[in-house]
């Protein structure tokens, strides 16, 4: 473990270049002035001797398989350049100090990593308890630790910030206190955990996988405690398309019962055919049922339902042709994905506000642009869309985008080969 002046010594005379370039590409100057300005910032606060660590995990992108997770599903996963960055050093009396810059600081102490706290739904600290507690049930060594964190993982947009915080926290207790030895998918799972558990969110795993594991990877989830991560070596940008993410501006912190709803209605369709998850049934039972299934569940979680498997077959062909350099079909799949989420899974806008739909209105504006293809990112609702777009189109897209939403609202994001990592490692 180096000391915080060491470790300035390392980033200032380019030591650290090799593992930033893999992480950032031709963002690593930018993002080496960043690193660099956490660590001084730690070293003003602990001491230029404290020992240190220094971690970074992904925000992610959903390629394939909106909403489908959570039933068992399969999806297609990236991580991407935009991360979280941490400086971390540990602590005896078993506290967690945690400073993300733009939030409040954090202190979390054993006592509130028992058992979840209803009261803190919601809130980081909430995930932060529920990362201790999943190791500790899981008999891993957990202990406390001082943090400084930063992230350009955007809150709210579809790039899963809070994913990416989870496994942050995961990774930090697993290199300070177990030596590196957890696998990413064990991170990943307990990081679901705790969302679930501590912080009273019904997610998926596909996000945290994704940022646990890095680069392009279709996971099936048919067995959520074992998923089936498959690595796609496909380069999008060499194929000579950017992704561009277009935040629209809304915002996801109040839109929790919407993304509940999803499982609980494709969930509830599953019940009435006498299954758990969507998964362990098939359209056909559906179809055969329908009459009973609007009855009991209504018609929005048939819809969602049959969405759930038109999606799951989607995945599968997007994922073949990937690996087979068919990015016409692949690319067919995209707007297929966001017709149906958009009409089947309705998960554009919330009912909850119709006059504000800015995902719709990005859709829309991306009819009459240079993308090849275009969909709904991430949970919905709010936040953000996906677009495809040829390199020689790039500014011409934003230039259609930034004055809707405003400037910078289109960012031009690449796939990054790596997730979750200890920079010391």
């Amino acid at each position: 473990m180096k000391t915080v002046s060491q470790w300035k010594g390392a980033i200032c005379s380019g030591g650290a270049d090799a593992t930033l370039l893999s992480l950032y590409g031709a963002a690593m100057t930018d993002k080496k002035a960043r690193l660099l300005s956490l660590v001084e910032a730690f070293g003003a606060k602990y001491g230029e001797e404290r020992e240190a660590m220094i971690f970074s995990v992904p925000g992610r992108s959903e390629l394939a398989g909106n909403h489908t997770d959570h039933n068992h599903g399969c999806v297609i996963a990236g991580a991407i350049d935009l991360d979280m960055i941490a400086v971390a050093a540990p602590r005896e009396d078993g506290v967690i100090y945690m400073q993300s810059e733009g939030f409040s600081p954090l202190t979390v102490t054993p006592d509130m990593t028992h058992a979840p706290d209803p009261a803190r739904y919601g809130t980081s600290d909430a995930l932060v308890a529920g990362m201790v507690n999943g190791l500790a049930d899981a008999g891993y060594q957990v202990g406390g630790f001082d943090a400084m964190a930063t992230s350009d993982v955007l809150r709210g947009s579809g790039l899963s910030s809070s994913a990416a915080y989870e496994v942050m926290i995961g990774t930090i207790l697993n290199h300070l206190y177990n030596g590196g030895t957890i696998d990413a998918v064990t991170v990943a799972k307990l990081s679901q955990r705790a969302e679930n558990l501590f912080f009273g969110k019904p997610c998926g795993l596909m996000d945290q996988c994704a940022c646990a594991i890095g680069g392009m990877i279709a996971i099936d989830f048919a067995d959520p405690t074992a998923p089936v991560v498959e690595a796609i070596p496909f380069d999008l940008t060499g194929a000579g398309y950017a992704l561009c993410i277009v935040d629209t501006g809304g915002n996801h912190a109040d839109l929790t019962p919407d993304y509940a709803s999803v499982p609980a209605e494709m969930k509830a369709v599953a019940a009435a055919l006498g299954k758990t998850v969507l998964r362990e049934t098939d359209e056909a039972s559906v179809l055969s049922n329908i009459e009973t299934l609007r009855a009991a569940c209504g018609d929005r979680a048939v819809l969602r339902a049959l969405h759930f498997f038109s999606e799951n077959r989607r995945v599968s062909e997007m994922r073949a042709a990937l690996l087979a350099g068919n990015l016409k079909s692949y690319f067919e799949g995209v707007l297929s994905s966001g017709r149906s989420s958009f009409c089947y899974l309705q998960n554009v806008y919330t009912t909850a506000n119709v006059t504000e739909q800015g995902l719709s209105l990005a859709l829309c504006l991306c009819e009459s642009s240079a993308a090849a293809a275009h969909r709904v990112h991430g949970g919905g609702f709010a936040g953000t869309i996906q677009a495809y777009v040829p390199h020689d189109g790039v500014e011409s897209f934003c230039a259609t985008m930034d004055p809707v939403f405003g400037a910078g609202a289109c960012r031009v994001l690449h796939l990054r080969p790596v997730g979750a990592v200890c920079l010391d490692a």
